[in-house]
C-alpha cells in the first residue's frame, strides 16, 4: 500500500492576523534596525497602508525603494541591492503582495553575496545567509509571506526561474484583511485561482493514503470553490478574510509534506507570463486544464476524489471533474486559452516550447512521466485552437 515519504517540517515565520495586526509592527522590527522599505507601484499611498506603516517604523531609519513590478526583475531588485549595501542597511521590510515579497527574498540574499546575483535565482550558489525579512501583505495569492520560494525574471531575455532560500523565509507576516478591500476584481480573481492551483499542485496526482494532508488540501480548495461562488460578497470582510488565511495556507508548506507533488502546470505557465505579460493567476488556467487531460490516467484517481470532495459531484470521473475545475474557472472570468487573452502570436506554442526547453522543463517526469512530446501537446492545447 502506497504511504507517506519521511519529512521534516518547521516553518518559523511568526504570522499575525486580523483587523488590528498594524499594531504589531512597531514590535516586531528590531529596535535598531536599518530598514529597506520595499513596495510596489505606489497603492499603498492610495489605501491607507503606506502611512500605517510609516507611522509604525517612525523610530526607525528607513530607506524606501518603490517600483517592484507585478512579476519583479532582476534589474530592478539589484537596483535595491544597491541601495542596502550603499545605506548599510540591515532590514527588509516587504509591503505588497507576492512580488514583492519574492523581491525582498532576493535582495535579502543578494546583499551578502559578493558574485553574480542570478547565481542564486538559478540555484547555482546556495544561500545560507541572508538579511532578516519581514512582510506586510496587501494582496493574497501567492503564500510567499511565509514561505521559502520567490520568482524573479531577467528582463533582458524573458527567463523567469523559481528558487527556494530558506535563510531569507519571513520572521513575520502582518495580514490584514481590511487592505484586500480597495483590490480591483480582476486581483482577487487572480488570488482564488492561484491559491487553488498552488493546493493542486500538491493533490493531483496519486494516492497515498495520506489522511490529513488529502483532507487539508480538500478544505482549503471547498474553501476556495465557495469564494468564487459568493463572489459577490468579495467586499465584505468575511469574504475577505477567508481569501488572505486561504492563500496562505495554500502555500505555507503544510499541504505537500510526506506527498507527491507535481508543479508542471507552474513550470509551463510561467513561459506565458514571462513571454506575454500575462497575469499568472490566468496563465495557471490556460495551462493546467490541457495538461490535466494529457496526464489524466496517471491523476484518475486524485481527480475523481476531488470531484467527490471538492465540488460535490456525486458520480465523478476524472473527465468531469476537469469541466468541474473549468466551470469554476470560467465563474470567475479566467481565460481557459491563449486565444481568450490578448495574446495575438500564431508562433505561441512554438515560442513557448522553446522556452521550455531553454530553461530546462520540456521534459519534466514526475510520476506523469512528462516528456518532450506530452509536453509540447499540452502546450499546443493551451495555445493552438
Amino acid at each position: 500500500m502506497p504511504h507517506l515519504f519521511d519529512f521534516s517540517y518547521h516553518n518559523p515565520t511568526q504570522i499575525h492576523f486580523g483587523l488590528n495586526s498594524f499594531s504589531k509592527l512597531k514590535e516586531l522590527v528590531p529596535q535598531g534596525a536599518r530598514v529597506l522599505m520595499l513596495y510596489g507601484g505606489g497603492s499603498i499611498k492610495k489605501n491607507g497602508v503606506y502611512e500605517q506603516v510609516t507611522q509604525a517604523l517612525s523610530g526607525h531609519q528607513v530607506v524606501e525603494f518603490a517600483g517592484v513590478e507585478p512579476n519583479p526583475t532582476f534589474e530592478t531588485l539589484n537596483r535595491a541591492v544597491d541601495l542596502v549595501r550603499t545605506e548599510n542597511l540591515d532590514f527588509i521590510l516587504a509591503v505588497g503582495g507576492g512580488s514583492v515579497s519574492d523581491g525582498a527574498k532576493y535582495i535579502a540574499c543578494a546583499a551578502l553575496y559578493d558574485g553574480d546575483g542570478w547565481d542564486i535565482v538559478s540555484s547555482k550558489h546556495k544561500v545560507e545567509r541572508a538579511l532578516p525579512v519581514g512582510v506586510v501583505l496587501t494582496l493574497a495569492a501567492t503564500g510567499s509571506e511565509s514561505n521559502a520560494g520567490a520568482v524573479v525574471t531577467r528582463a533582458a531575455n524573458h527567463e523567469k526561474r523559481v528558487f527556494y532560500v530558506q535563510p531569507a523565509r519571513p520572521r513575520f507576516a502582518i495580514l490584514n484583511p481590511q487592505v484586500l478591500a480597495s483590490l480591483p476584481d480582476r486581483q482577487l480573481e487572480n488570488g482564488v485561482v492561484d491559491a487553488f492551483v498552488h493546493v493542486c499542485e500538491q493533490y493531483l496526482t496519486y494516492p497515498v493514503g495520506a489522511l490529513v494532508q488529502d483532507g487539508y488540501a480538500e478544505a482549503v480548495m471547498r474553501a476556495l470553490k465557495t469564494l468564487a461562488d459568493t463572489f459577490e460578497q468579495r467586499r465584505d470582510i468575511g469574504w475577505l478574510q477567508n481569501l488572505m488565511w486561504a492563500a496562505n495556507q495554500a502555500l505555507c508548506g503544510i499541504i505537500g509534506v510526506g506527498v507527491p507533488t507535481d508543479w508542471a502546470t507552474h513550470r509551463m505557465a510561467v513561459e506565458l507570463t514571462a513571454l506575454y505579460g500575462i497575469d499568472h493567476g490566468r496563465t495557471l488556467a490556460i495551462i493546467q486544464p490541457a495538461l490535466l487531460r494529457e496526464t489524466i490516467e496517471a491523476k484518475r484517481a486524485k481527480l475523481e476524489q476531488m470531484g467527490r470532495a471538492v465540488f460535490g459531484l456525486t458520480q465523478p470521473s476524472a473527465e468531469t471533474t476537469i469541466a468541474a475545475i473549468e466551470s469554476f474557472y470560467r465563474s470567475l472570468n479566467m481565460p481557459l486559452h491563449l486565444g481568450d487573452t490578448d495574446a495575438n502570436d500564431p508562433e505561441a506554442a512554438t515560442r513557448v516550447m522553446q522556452a521550455l526547453r531553454d530553461h530546462g522543463n520540456a521534459a519534466l517526469g514526475g510520476h506523469a512521466e512528462l516528456d518532450e512530446a506530452k509536453t509540447e501537446r499540452i502546450i499546443r492545447a493551451a495555445c493552438c485552437k
